[in-house]
């Protein structure tokens, strides 16, 4: 019989945190949530512990999101993908190079010059040679991955070049930016979190 873990109403990233522990106490579970977000952050986490993952929209917006480990994995065993596994990269750095966007504008005094020195910084990232692991967007810095941002030709190039991006999912919903993500992958405070304990070089323009 699955574990029920009732998920509804919470603030992320208490789904995320809730559905892992459960998962490293039992084989069989079924998440039940209220948002989309929720939602996809438990099923990118199921599928990185190797479960089986089934998805079912019930009435009123819930979803009940029934996992299954495969294999024996467990979410406390994972390697994140976001790692970087470069033997080259300098002895210092051993865990991932962390790009952290926390605004729209880069630096303090005038918020035009703040936009263009901004523009500047994510166009000149993308043409780097030592290209950061992971970037994270948060606060208005998710301004700068959505639908009309004049920066999202170059976040795409760098996408494309193996960065990923991870977009505060709180943010979003605060800029009423939902659905208009158009960069990066909308993420929660348990993986941002996470990504920045194991960094080995965190940098913020």
């Amino acid at each position: 019989m699955s574990e029920i873990i009732d998920a509804k109403g919470l603030a992320c990233p208490e789904p995320v945190i809730l559905t892992k522990k459960a998962l490293e106490a039992h084989g069989d579970i079924v998440v039940l949530v209220d948002n989309t977000t929720a939602m996809e952050n438990i099923r990118r986490l199921a599928s990185n512990a190797g479960c089986s993952v089934e998805i079912a929209d019930e009435a009123e917006g819930i979803f009940r999101i029934h996992l299954m480990k495969q294999g024996g994995g467990t979410p406390g065993n994972l390697t994140p993908e976001y790692l970087s596994c470069n033997t080259d990269a300098p002895l210092a750095a051993a865990g991932p190079t962390v790009f952290v966007i926390a605004s729209d504008t880069m630096g303090r005094g005038n918020d035009e010059l703040g936009s263009v020195l901004m523009r500047a910084f994510i166009h000149t990232a993308a043409e780097l040679e030592s290209l950061p692991d992971v970037m994270i967007f948060y606060n208005a810095g998710v301004k700068l991955t959505s639908e009309g941002s004049d920066v999202l030709d170059n976040l795409k190039k760098l996408e494309e070049k193996g960065v990923t991006m991870l977009v505060c999912g709180t943010c979003v919903n605060y800029f009423n930016l939902t659905g208009k993500v158009a960069a990066g992958v909308v993420s929660n405070m348990y993986d941002i979190a996470g990504i920045l304990s194991r960094a080995g070089r965190i940098v913020q323009p």
